[in-house]
């Protein structure tokens, strides 16, 4: 096993050095031992190639090497030197996403705000103080809840690209929330409608998810929400009715 690994991790380098280049003869998988030595390989590349994309394979594979004969004068690195290798590439690795999040918040920042001062153009676009734009679709004719109540609603949020990343709509279950308990755009924005209204609402990247964004959403996205009203504590005239 170990002369065949040292094989295939020379093949390219005496083939580029000697001879003109021959088609590779890929090595054979009859045995149970060569299909798992196969196999193990494969998958440690792939997630290898996910992991460490700038991998480099000549000292990768002298590693597996080294590590696989067990001979300790022929490691050419201590565990201490590794964990200090391990440890400076995890510190580049976070610089440069960290980077990487400042540029596309700082984007996204830009585009959300070219969108919304477009947007306020449009007729039937309202803004509030704090930046907050709504769109009625259909004006309800029930009360208007407070920030301290629970809401049942039906929604679909997008990104201004018009990408769908949450919808109750299409999961076919209303959602049920307390208004404090949710985005700032929300709880503005739904105090805004009575029940059985459903809205546009249009949130700026600081009434959303800020710069840290979450899992679906990237950092100071604007967001767009079409938010149907459906009831004001929902299930509470039957709990009274019941007492």
């Amino acid at each position: 096993m170990k002369k065949t690994l040292l094989a295939l991790a020379m093949t390219g380098m005496i083939a580029g050095c000697s001879t003109p280049p021959e088609t590779p003869v890929d090595p054979k998988l009859d045995s149970t031992d060569q299909k798992v030595s196969y196999g193990m390989g494969l998958v440690l590349g792939e997630r290898m190639n996910n992991d460490l994309p700038n991998l480099q394979m000549d000292q990768f594979l002298q590693g597996i090497q080294h590590g696989h004969a067990g001979d300790e004068e022929s490691k050419r690195m201590s565990r201490e030197e590794i964990q200090q290798a391990l440890m400076e590439y995890q510190q580049t690795l976070q610089e440069e996403q960290s980077k990487q999040m400042e540029e596309l918040a700082q984007k996204n920042l830009e585009a959300g705000e070219a969108f919304l001062a477009e947007n306020a153009e449009r007729d039937g676009i309202e803004t509030t103080e704090s930046g907050l734009q709504f769109e009625v679709l259909e004006e309800g004719d029930g009360e208007k809840p407070a920030a301290t109540d629970m809401v049942q609603v039906h929604y679909t949020g997008t990104l201004i690209s018009g990408e769908v990343f949450d919808s109750s709509r299409e999961r076919g279950e209303p959602v049920t929330f307390g208004l404090n308990q949710v985005i700032p755009g929300w709880t503005e924005g739904l105090q805004l409608m009575s029940e059985g209204s459903r809205y546009k609402l249009y949130i700026p990247s600081e009434m959303a998810y800020g710069p840290g964004g979450n899992r679906a959403i990237g950092p100071n996205e604007t967001l767009v929400f079409d938010v149907e009203l459906l009831a004001i504590n929902p299930g509470a005239e039957e709990d009274a009715a019941s007492e």
